[in-house]
């Protein structure tokens, strides 16, 4: 069973793998360092910024796939920073959000469509995307890609096997995107998801070697001792 994800007004947040500098050769042809771009957890004074980010990066996308897509009010979007058991990410590159990704780890809201048994039945703990949004401007160079990563970490961290997401059908560039990274459609219409592999939080039992000047032990239940 998938663990609950921490509460975020009281534990310690997912680590998050962050972009950092390839060492490169000591010579002349040494080329210039790319920008960095960083992920972190979106905080309460994020909330405006991030909204603003909202809006330009739907400029582009036509209006009739932004109305399959459930249009999102700004009191939705500040009630949903309240609510637990949702990771909300801003990427940054020098300070300015270039891309934004929310995900859950449970069919939430009332107004939700997703039946959970689609998945239980299929032996499927999804990590749901709810947005994954990135700056019209940094198309095409790989900021995407660093999102599903990240989605991807989290994933496994949770012990959860899929990323479920929704697409709308005349988004055909979304669509293509995602179906050269795995995903694949659902029996629902505009689902869609890939498998994750997981990666347990706990390493695995390690033999270790026999004290100096004694033998193997052949029986060690009586080995542990309290620390009480």
């Amino acid at each position: 069973m998938a663990r609950k994800p921490p509460n975020r007004k009281t534990a310690a947040k997912t680590p998050l793998p962050q972009s950092v500098a390839k060492p490169g050769r000591n010579d002349k042809k040494k080329k210039a360092a790319g920008p960095m771009l960083t992920v972190r957890h979106m905080g309460r004074r994020d909330i405006n910024r991030v909204w603003d980010f909202l809006k330009v990066s739907f400029r582009d996308v036509n209006a009739e796939t932004v109305e399959f897509q459930r249009p999102r009010s700004k009191h939705r979007f500040e009630e949903i920073y309240e609510e637990e058991g949702i990771d909300q990410l801003v990427f940054e590159i020098d300070s300015d959000i270039v891309a934004y990704a929310e995900c859950s780890y449970e069919v939430i809201g009332s107004d939700n469509w997703i039946n959970p048994r689609y998945f239980e039945k299929r032996d499927m703990r999804p990590l749901f995307v709810d947005e994954l949004e990135v700056h019209p401007e940094y198309h095409g160079r790989g900021v995407g890609s660093f999102v599903l990563e990240q989605l991807h970490h989290i994933a496994r961290v949770h012990g959860l096997n899929a990323l479920v997401l929704e697409v709308a059908e005349n988004n055909e560039r979304a669509l293509g995107w995602y179906k050269k990274r795995a995903f694949k459609k659902l029996d629902a219409a505009i689902f869609m998801a890939c498998p994750v592999e997981i990666e347990p939080e706990l390493l695995p039992p390690r033999e270790l070697p026999p004290a100096k000047g004694e033998a193997p032990v052949a029986d060690d239940s009586d080995a542990g001792e309290s620390m009480g």
